[in-house]
């Protein structure tokens, strides 16, 4: 699955599945344009790569941030081949909290804004290089959280998913596939970055909740996302792929 010279924007890749994804791509001779908040996490995952790449440094809940992602790499390699919107955070919400609508303005901001607006800005290079469109989502965005606290998050991957065949069915016609990954538990660090406490919330729990009884790392999901966006997935669009070592159907 050659990428040799093509253009691949990832989002969050500073860790986590962005990271691991970044480094693939750059294996299979992608040029990788690598964004994300943390900048020191955005050189250690460049020094990874082994093709030309560009950190940009961004918030995707930002507009003017989002709009410089585009910008600069543009500016650096000339157009855009693939997209895979893969940043995204969870915050503790509840209505009976009294703090739901402040966790779902800084949610969605970032799993749903961004994706939107960084999208529409690549929309015409996509189209001019018959490229592709990879959302990360979550199986949080298939059922109602067991927990109302992460009712925010999931509601913002039931969009992200409604998002992908949406735009598939409009972009279709110029030949620009777009679809979407739902991973299960992965070991990432996006536990941490929420907030909610470690002891209660350790990777090692989510096992027993799976069929398979593991949490995936986040190379695994990395090879899913390379074979969507791949020539071999020419004719895979709309579509929702999952990888969650059993978890839905354990439910």
């Amino acid at each position: 699955m050659s990428f040799e010279k093509k253009v691949v924007i990832i989002t969050g890749a500073s860790s986590g599945i962005g990271a691991a994804t970044a480094v693939l791509f750059s294996k299979e001779g992608a040029y990788v344009v690598l964004v994300g908040r943390n900048e020191t996490k955005l050189n250690d995952v460049a020094s990874r790569c082994v093709t030309k790449h560009l950190i940009v440094k961004a918030d995707v809940s930002k507009e003017p941030e989002v709009k410089n992602i585009v910008d600069q790499t543009i500016n650096e390699f000339g157009n855009i081949d693939v997209l895979i919107n893969n940043a995204g955070l969870v915050r503790y919400g509840s209505v009976g909290m009294g703090n739901m609508l402040n966790a779902y303005d800084e949610v969605m901001a970032t799993n749903m804004r961004g994706v939107i607006q960084l999208t529409s800005l690549c929309v015409d290079h996509l189209i001019e290089s018959k490229g592709n469109i990879v959302n990360v989502s979550s199986i949080g965005g298939l059922f109602p959280p067991g927990k109302p606290v992460l009712l925010p998050y999931c509601m913002s991957k039931t969009a992200l998913n409604l998002f992908t065949q949406g735009v598939a069915l409009e972009l279709g016609e110029y030949g620009v596939r777009v679809n979407a990954v739902s991973p299960g538990p992965v070991v990432t660090d996006i536990i941490q970055n929420s907030g909610i406490p470690q002891s209660r919330n350790s990777w090692k729990d989510f096992e027993a909740f799976t069929a398979l009884n593991r949490v995936s790392e986040p190379e695994e999901i990395a090879d899913l996302i390379m074979f969507i966006a791949s020539d071999k997935a020419r004719g895979i669009t709309g579509s929702n792929y999952i990888s969650d070592n059993g978890f839905l159907v354990k439910r």
